[in-house]
């Protein structure tokens, strides 16, 4: 067990003849005790702050693991979204290539539909005009003969029997 001041402080030690100076011996006790004594708070002084850096020290591992968890967790979330973001892009490209595809395929059907109504437009009109030529050629053919002759010199009561 270490020694305290108050043992020091209470030290006798034996006479003998020739000895020490006494009071140079007490001086010199009286300078340990002050010397140790101040050695004790310091030594006390240092285990608080010790103690006092030591719960900081704890404090911030406290710290640092939250933060790494955090960092780890935030990681995650943002490797999660970006994951999320990949695939919802991936169903939107898809999505309008879909979409181009029925657009595309629509646009075929309707211009098919509309080149099979234009050939249909081309073979009236072609049968218009080969029935209105045909028409126009037998009322030439009509005014070229000669029974128009005949109808002019009749009287009109004539042509009504």
């Amino acid at each position: 067990m270490p020694l305290s001041p108050l043992d020091i402080h209470n030290k006798e030690f034996g006479r003998r003849l020739r000895g020490y100076d006494e009071d140079e011996v007490n001086e010199f006790l009286d300078q340990i005790i002050k010397d140790y004594e101040a050695m004790i708070r310091e030594n006390k002084d240092l285990q608080n702050q010790l103690l006092v850096i030591q719960e900081k020290l704890g404090h911030f591992t406290n710290i640092e693991e939250t933060l790494s968890k955090t960092i780890i967790v935030a990681q995650e979330a943002a490797d999660e979204l970006k994951n999320n973001a990949k695939k919802e892009a991936q169903l939107i490209v898809k999505e309008a290539e879909k979409n181009a595809d029925r657009i595309i395929n629509e646009s075929l059907s309707k211009s098919r539909k509309v080149a099979l109504e234009v050939e249909e437009l081309k073979k009236q009109a072609a049968i218009y005009r080969a029935r209105f030529r045909a028409l126009v050629e037998t009322q030439l053919d009509l005014l070229n003969t000669d029974s128009w002759e005949t109808l002019e010199t009749r009287e009109p009561r004539e042509l009504e029997a």
